[in-house]
């Protein structure tokens, strides 16, 4: 019983089994680093690069001039398109205005062409190229005023010429006296009707006119028409 002994050796981590770390720890471990080493080169080869503190001042500056330009413009835009729509009512109220006015012209063409139909015809119409319908002529002192309507058959173009009055009447002392007035140019197409005044002496008191239609100054008569003068001369 008590013939053999053997030594006992102390062992303090006697009973404990070494344990390794499991493989799929370690695969997913290596899975990680790589997801990390792929997104660095990723940012590094493919993307932008990162900003540093300065650029992204700079940034934020050009933005917000970039939005206070565009706000300028779009408040140009705005004003723009208020006047443009200021103009537009305008061009429209001057279109209407100009409509009347074309409509009122219209009318006083058509009474205007009643009236002359309405005329007493030149008594040397068929002779003449150009008609003398009618014609006033009212002494002042020192003037003639006129108002004579012309007309002629419609033709292709305007017909030029000159209208030459030659007054006749009497000087101081009841002398005859014949005056010849400056010819006045005009161009007849339907109608024409020519107003204005001449120049008299003082001491003249005309009487009667003689209306010429002439092609060109002393040519060849277009139109001729004997009317009296009213109102007495003082």
């Amino acid at each position: 019983m008590f013939g053999s002994r053997k030594a006992i050796v102390f062992d303090p981590y006697r009973g404990r089994r070494r344990r390794s770390v499991p493989a799929w720890l370690l695969l997913l471990m290596l899975g990680i680093a790589l997801g990390i080493a792929a997104v660095v080169t990723v940012q590094h080869k493919l993307l932008p690069p990162r900003l540093s503190a300065a650029d992204s001042h700079a940034l934020r500056e050009s933005f917000t001039k970039a939005d206070a330009e565009r706000e300028r413009l779009l408040h140009e835009r705005d004003s723009l398109q208020q006047q443009l729509d200021k103009t537009n009512a305008e061009a429209r109220k001057r279109d209407t205005a100009l409509g009347a006015a074309q409509g009122a012209a219209e009318r006083a063409r058509a009474d205007l062409a009643a009236l002359l139909a309405t005329l007493p015809p030149d008594p040397r119409a068929a002779q003449n190229a150009v008609e003398v319908r009618i014609g006033r002529f009212t002494a002042r002192r020192g003037s003639l005023d006129y108002e004579v309507v012309l007309t002629r058959r419609k033709a292709a173009k305007p017909l030029a010429g000159v209208m030459q009055i030659v007054v006749a009447g009497a000087s101081a002392g009841g002398k005859p006296t014949t005056l010849t007035m400056e010819p006045v140019i005009l161009s007849v197409e339907g109608h024409e009707i020519v107003s204005g005044s001449m120049r008299l002496p003082d001491d003249f008191t005309p009487r009667q006119t003689t209306v010429q239609v002439l092609d060109r100054p002393a040519g060849r008569s277009l139109g001729r028409r004997v009317l009296n003068v009213e109102g007495p001369s003082a």
